[in-house]
């Protein structure tokens, strides 16, 4: 079993989309903070704070800690004698307050709907100190609050919400907290909870005490309860998060931790902005954790990081990209700093078409990709820089049982490589290999093989002529990867000279012109419009303008 977590996504929704989009897992956790602020600009969210502290000071010096911000507000409206000014000033704070409830709802349905996408993997939510309760939204089926599953061999349980108090969000809509310090075992909901369904997967948004949980000046803010009941019971791994800083995983007693620090870009005490898109990919095995991947999807792209695998009783780090895994640790941005550069009008709008087909992705696209990441696995022993770009029915995500598998292979070919690249001993031996791995199972065909040796050189050379060089760019810029983390180093190299990567763009214009109104690409759209009308799915208008205009052609001709 695949399991996919990410935490504290902080409004982040359209790295939601793409995680589900570019990933694939059994299971996916996203959890809180789910929402940023519960308002669509930052006045009212700074008007909305400003009047709350305000109401929270007068319920401290009244003595009536006991109620939430707003049930005090009403209170205080109820009593005679109040000024004009607090009647206006609580007035104004229920208003927002139901405002507040209202655009909360309206978040989380957009956050359900993106969920949908993938209709036939589990997703699951857990609200966080800046969420309202999920039970009330559209996220409710979701939910892990106080709520289990049973997938596979795993029961995973969750406990969301943090102890504490969140300036800016409605105190009477977020979960109830009572399982912090101070409570005993007997009375605290969450170590009950635990108890009572017995979890091997546990999720909090607060972590356990002592446990990935330092927050400076404050010390360890973590909770005794979920320590307690992980040492005391057979809980295999517990994904946490809320404190941004003490990110990573830890193994204690038999448990191991996981936080992998803010999926959403965050804003510091010192108002600088830090980049967020960090998750795991766990790879189970029954109840045996077979891996761990430490990942950052950016802008589409999907980085490893480090890997974890258990020798001799010890987890083992392998750093894969160390620019982006020393930034993370140096609390440095990476992909932020790189200059947005955009694609020649023809492959922003396939992306587009793309992004709408895919989100109606076929479980026969998730096992072919599947299939091609395990074989990569396999024979990297043997070729070790080996990737791939998959093309046709799987990049989109409407594969049938009868499809093939399209494909463009990467590799490291040498200095022999002769000029016609599908006649290269390399790409032949690969292409074998993943015939004999593939036992028949799926038909596929390399259309092209790049030497990444080649690539390499005419980046380092400026050499915005060669042919090898904008054909690895033509297919980066509509295509999907197969073990990325082989190509990734090449693209950060491209994007060093963002004006350098528009020449090799603009050289490759005219080309991607010629390939789009072939009468196989134009044919492939017709295939994947009757592929959606089965499914009883109606291809918007907006999109087959999208498609006409595209394909440069007339309707009758296309559609």
């Amino acid at each position: 079993m695949r399991i996919i977590y990410c935490t504290d996504v902080h409004g982040a929704f359209e790295r939601v989309r793409e995680i589900l989009y570019e990933t694939i897992a059994d299971v996916y956790i996203i959890s809180g903070d789910l929402i940023d602020i519960p308002f669509y600009n930052m006045d009212s969210a700074i008007r909305y704070h400003e009047l709350q502290m305000h109401f929270d000071t007068m319920r401290k010096q009244m003595g009536r800690d006991d109620v939430s911000v707003e049930d005090f507000v009403d209170e205080l409206l109820d009593m005679p004698h109040i000024t004009e000014e607090t009647a206006e000033l609580g007035a104004k704070y229920q208003q927002y307050t139901i405002r507040a409830r209202r655009v909360m709802q309206q978040k989380y349905k957009v956050l359900a709907n993106i969920f949908s996408f993938k209709p036939q993997t589990y997703i699951f939510a857990l609200p966080g100190n800046y969420d309202m309760d999920l039970k009330y939204t559209s996220l409710h089926d979701r939910d892990l609050h106080l709520h289990w599953h049973q997938v596979d061999d795993q029961i995973i349980a969750g406990y969301g919400g943090a102890d504490v108090f969140t300036a800016g969000i409605p105190q009477k809509y977020v979960v109830p907290y009572r399982a912090g310090i101070g409570i005993d075992d007997r009375k605290n909901e969450m170590y009950n909870f635990f108890k009572a369904v017995r979890p091997t997967i546990i999720v909090t948004h607060q972590p356990a005490h002592g446990v990935l949980d330092w927050l400076p000046p404050v010390g360890p803010t973590g909770s005794p309860a979920l320590r307690t009941y992980c040492d005391n019971n057979p809980v295999i791994l517990c994904l946490t998060g809320h404190i941004h800083g003490s990110w990573g995983m830890k193994e204690v007693e038999h448990t191991l931790y996981l936080n992998p620090s803010p999926f959403g870009d965050i804003t510091t005490v010192h108002h600088d902005v830090l980049e967020g898109g960090f998750f795991y990919q766990i790879e189970l095995d029954g109840t045996t954790i077979e891996k761990v991947s430490y990942r950052k999807i950016y802008n589409e792209r999907v980085y490893d990081l480090a890997e974890y695998v258990k020798k001799d009783g010890d987890w083992i780090e392998t750093v894969i990209d160390e620019g982006r895994y020393n930034a993370k640790k140096k609390l440095m941005n990476v992909d932020m700093n790189i200059q947005q550069y955009s694609h020649i009008p023809e492959i922003e709008l396939f992306k587009e078409i793309k992004n709408f087909f895919r989100m109606f992705q076929t479980e026969e696209s998730e096992l072919r990709v599947e299939k091609m990441e395990e074989i990569v696995k396999r024979i990297e022993p043997v070729i070790e820089d080996i990737a791939m770009d998959v093309l046709g029915s799987v990049n989109v995500g409407l594969s049938q049982p009868s499809s093939d598998i399209d494909m463009v292979l990467y590799l490291r070919c040498g200095l022999q490589c002769p000029d016609n690249i599908l006649s290269c001993s390399c790409c032949k031996d690969a292409a074998a290999m993943i015939r004999n791995a593939l036992h028949d199972e799926y038909k596929f065909e390399v259309l092209d093989c790049i030497d990444l040796n080649e690539v390499e050189k005419n980046i380092k050379e400026k050499n915005y002529e060669s042919e090898t060089l904008q054909r690895f760019v033509a297919y980066r810029s509509i295509c999907r990867p197969i073990n990325y983390r082989v190509i990734a180093p090449l693209e950060d190299m491209l994007n060093q000279d963002i004006e350098f990567r528009k020449e090799v763009e603009g050289s490759i214009r005219s080309y991607f012109r010629i390939f789009v109104t072939t009468s196989q690409h134009v044919r492939s759209f017709k295939k994947y419009e009757n592929r959606l009308k089965t499914i009883g799915i109606r291809l918007p208008d907006s999109i087959r303008r999208k498609i006409l205009q595209y394909l440069q052609s007339e309707e009758d001709d296309i559609l």
